[in-house]
């Protein structure tokens, strides 16, 4: 910056004494008269006494005061109470210039900070004030305003205009909280122009601002276009990086609206497409955040509807790196939930595991009075789904360049699900190679009171699971309420319940999927509730006693029953010998020919299990034998087989002793039994006499056998 040729406000100072200025004595009146428009003010304001004297005072309207203000265009009268008032007063004069400009040159790069009259107090009322900047042709110049105020106008309005060599709308027209102009090539002006204020509330009209000057940027020439047509409630932000002051000169990063508008940050919305250039010698210095708003409130109609959360393309493609894009999920209150579901399985940023990625998603839920932070996470863990009790906020978070061939495969689904009322759930299936880390959400400040969340651990079911805690006791001291753990088992839905308050539970494995779910108290100021825990996977084993025990203990049964079945078949064979031939009773009374009963006798083994057979023991050979003192036939002892009624299950039950005629399961063939010895041929078989009925000779066939007749195989 090489001249000046003004004061920002050239002021006529004068320090006259009263006797100097001719102004009557004692009690003497006076009278001072300022025109209008004149921009001269009077202020007759006390000086310094030598020596000690009498106080003196200013009488105006018949009060006595000590200092008197005299405005462009007022009158006032007014005298002293002294005979000396030039040893008591002083009368400063100060005139306001109308028009004052001020001449910047600039022979290189570097950038000048100006401000407008009277600043940081107000720009005097409907004044015009200019600044001329001298630029070499070669660079290029860019405003911005780093502060200003406007004041309350009654007439005009109050603006900022550019002369700029070249442009065919000389003057140029902006308001104060318009983007300013950028990237112009030579000389311009800059003219602030003052409006009419109201009289009761005037405001304060006031001007900061910087004139950035350097060498033209390549990519100043590349024009972006960035359509946002079709998103709705979305907004891009273009802005730079914090960095440390320097004193140094830095060159400026601007981003230019159609290559005119341009200002160090941009903030785009939805529903237009833009093209945008960049002013900026290295863009790294720049950044972006976007946000987007995903809302249903028609619980009807959002039940189960999903979406892709995606970065468009659009900004992908930009040369200015992503550090934030944000979806803001809203959900009718009490009535929907939602779920989020990672392409890849998610980890949990702890400080035993930290997250090495170039992206990760930083969850939190928002609630009326309670923001819930639910942590930091990136791909490559066991986390496959999260639910959130009501609304939540998914900030996608880059720190590198190559986040973006990475978050292409990663991506995120979510969904309304039915409302569920712990503040949020995490599913996870653990990785059988590592350990997984989780903690409770808030970790910084604690879990809220009251609240409560969950974790569904899948354990597979070769595999058994490790419960860790990190730590021995939560040091919780709760005001109202407990605080409890509750560790499940999904499949005996058995629960052991511990208190937070005390010491927490030894590491256990768990060979079932489990639940762990933390309720908070409503805990006394100080410590909060916080939870660190890990889950790992062993392989299942099995204990090589129990197996010995098995293998010796189904050892020795088989010895045992093996046994049993040659005793049994030895001594079934010693009867078989000691027995003496089949002897069966011989009627010659009665008809020799087959019963012509069709229903007796027809059924065989195969298709029925209702055969009876009557079996008299040796010593009842002989018929006469059977009367007994009063002449009547004594019933003989029969057998009746019936189907086995036990308890039946996936292995067959075991088979009852050898010698027993009663089969145990329906044979498929006409084979015995292998339980049971086959019947021989000759052992005895004999029939009983019928019962006399007096009066019938309806049917002359006997029956073989006077049993009870065998059910049906259907009843």
């Amino acid at each position: 910056m090489a001249g000046l040729n003004c004061g920002v406000t050239r002021a006529l100072l004068g320090v006259l004494l009263l006797g100097a200025a001719r102004l009557p004595r004692g009690a003497e009146a006076s009278e001072i008269a300022l025109p209008p428009g004149s921009g001269i003010t009077v202020l007759i304001k006390p000086g310094t006494p030598t020596l000690p004297v009498k106080p003196c005072y200013i009488i105006f309207s018949k009060k006595p005061t000590t200092m008197l203000f005299i405005k462009s265009g007022e009158r006032k009268a007014f005298s002293f109470s002294c005979q000396n008032p030039e040893n008591h007063f002083i009368v400063e004069i100060q005139k306001n210039i109308g028009l004052c400009i001020i001449e910047s040159v600039f022979e290189g790069e570097g950038s000048a900070t100006l401000m407008s009259a009277n600043y940081p107090d107000g720009f005097p009322e409907d004044e015009l004030m200019t600044w001329q900047f001298v630029i070499p042709a070669h660079l290029r110049a860019s405003v911005s305003f780093l502060h200003f105020n406007v004041s309350n106008c009654e007439k005009k309005e109050e603006r900022v205009e550019y002369y700029i060599p070249g442009s065919t709308t000389n003057p140029e027209v902006f308001r104060l909280a318009d983007k300013q102009p950028g990237n112009m090539a030579g000389s311009f002006n800059l003219s602030l122009q003052g409006c009419d204020q109201d009289a009761q509330n005037p405001g304060i009209l006031r001007l900061k601002f910087q004139v950035l000057v350097q060498h033209p940027q390549n990519e100043s020439n590349v024009t972006y276009v960035v359509d946002l047509s079709n998103e709705r409630a979305m907004s891009l932000t273009i802005e730079p990086r914090p960095i440390k002051l320097s004193r140094k000169f830095v060159p400026g990063c601007f981003v230019c609206l159609e290559s005119r508008i341009c200002s160090t940050n941009l903030t785009l919305t939805h529903g237009s497409k833009h093209k945008i250039t960049f002013l900026c010698n290295d863009l790294t210095r720049l950044w972006m955040n976007a946000e987007k708003t995903i809302s249903c409130m028609d619980h009807r109609y959002c039940h189960r509807k999903s979406y892709f959360l995606q970065v468009p393309r659009d900004i992908l493609q930009l040369p200015v790196q992503l550090h934030d894009f944000s979806w803001k999920l809203l959900v009718p209150k009490d009535r929907l939930s939602l779920a989020l579901v990672p392409a890849q399985k998610l980890q949990q940023h702890t400080q035993e595991r930290i997250c090495n990625t170039s992206f990760s998603y930083l969850v939190a839920s928002t609630g009326p009075g309670q923001d819930l932070y639910f942590g930091s996470f990136c791909s490559g863990g066991s986390i496959e789904k999260i639910q959130v009790k009501q609304n939540m906020s998914v900030t996608l978070r880059t720190f590198a360049p190559s986040f973006q061939q990475e978050v292409s495969r990663q991506g995120l689904t979510v969904s309304f699900t039915p409302y569920f009322k712990e503040e949020g759930v995490f599913t996870v299936t653990p990785d059988t190679k590592s350990k997984v880390y989780l903690r409770t959400p808030n970790w910084e400040r604690g879990l809220p009171s009251l609240s409560s969340v969950s974790w569904n651990i899948s354990v597979p079911h070769d595999q058994v699971a490790c419960l860790t805690f990190t730590k021995e006791q939560t040091g919780l001291v709760c005001q109202t309420g407990r605080a409890f753990m509750i560790v499940q088992e999904q499949r005996t839905r058995a629960e052991e319940i511990f208190s937070l308050e005390e010491v927490l539970p030894k590491p256990g494995f768990r060979h079932h999927s489990f639940w762990v779910n933390i309720s908070n108290c409503s805990p006394l100021s100080g410590k909060q509730l916080d939870l660190l825990f890990q889950v790992s996977l062993t392989p299942r084993t099995v204990d090589l006693t129990i197996v010995l025990i098995a293998v010796v203990g189904g050892g020795a049964l088989l010895l045992f029953a093996l046994g049993l079945v040659i005793c049994l078949v030895k001594k079934n064979r010693k009867k078989k010998i000691n027995k003496g031939p089949a002897v069966g009773i011989y009627n010659g009374n009665i008809n020799t020919q087959m019963p012509m009963q069709p229903k007796k006798l027809q059924k065989v083994r195969k298709d029925s299990e209702s055969h009876v057979y009557a079996v008299i023991d040796d010593t009842m050979v002989y018929g006469h034998l059977l009367q007994d003192s009063n002449g009547s036939f004594v019933q003989p002892e029969t057998d009746t087989y019936r189907p086995f009624q036990g308890p039946t299950g996936d292995c067959p039950p075991s088979p009852p002793p050898t010698c027993s005629r009663a089969p145990t399961a329906k044979l498929t063939t006409e084979e015995p039994s292998p339980g049971c010895s086959p019947e021989s041929e000759s052992e005895p078989y004999t029939f009983s006499h019928p019962k006399m009925e007096n009066g019938s000779n309806e049917n002359t066939d006997i029956p073989l056998l006077d049993a009870p007749k065998p059910a049906e195989p259907g009843e």
